[in-house]
């Protein structure tokens, strides 16, 4: 076995890093008029390289066209979302991922009749920017 594999397997065996299980929250952390926000794993809450939360759409509200300054991650739990990434419009739907590069407009809102539900991660530290407006920390993403 080589040095690299033993190392392995005594990372495997010893592991000194925590792995804490963070509670479900019992409410949600923040809500807009579109959509409602529960952080799950946040530096807030523990996690040091990324943020983690669930976001409801509502139906029937338009989504807020906004950018990021790193990439961010979307997965469609349930229902479908409408999804606006620069110019082009697109559709998710449950199981899908939307992949938003950084700096570019972005909105999204649940499409047809029914709510969505998608799950979202951001890096640490990844911020959020309105048009015309400074970069700003997403509550729900500290």
């Amino acid at each position: 076995m080589t040095i690299c594999g033993t190392l392995m397997v005594k990372l495997l065996d010893h592991s000194e890093v925590s792995m804490p299980v963070l509670p479900a929250p019992t409410t949600h952390t923040h809500a807009l008029e579109h959509a409602r926000f529960t952080s799950l794993a946040t530096p807030s809450r523990g996690a040091s390289e990324v943020s983690v939360w669930r976001v409801e759409f509502d139906p029937g509200l338009p989504g807020v066209t906004h950018q990021l300054t790193r990439g961010e991650v979307f997965v469609v739990e349930s229902g479908r979302l409408t999804v606006l990434l620069g110019e082009t419009s697109s559709e998710a739907a449950a199981g899908d991922t939307i992949v938003v590069p950084p700096d570019t407009d972005f909105a999204l809102a649940a499409a047809g009749d029914e709510p969505a539900i998608a799950l979202c991660v951001l890096p640490a530290g990844g911020q959020a920017r309105m048009p015309g407006g400074e970069p700003f920390t997403p509550p729900w993403a500290l």
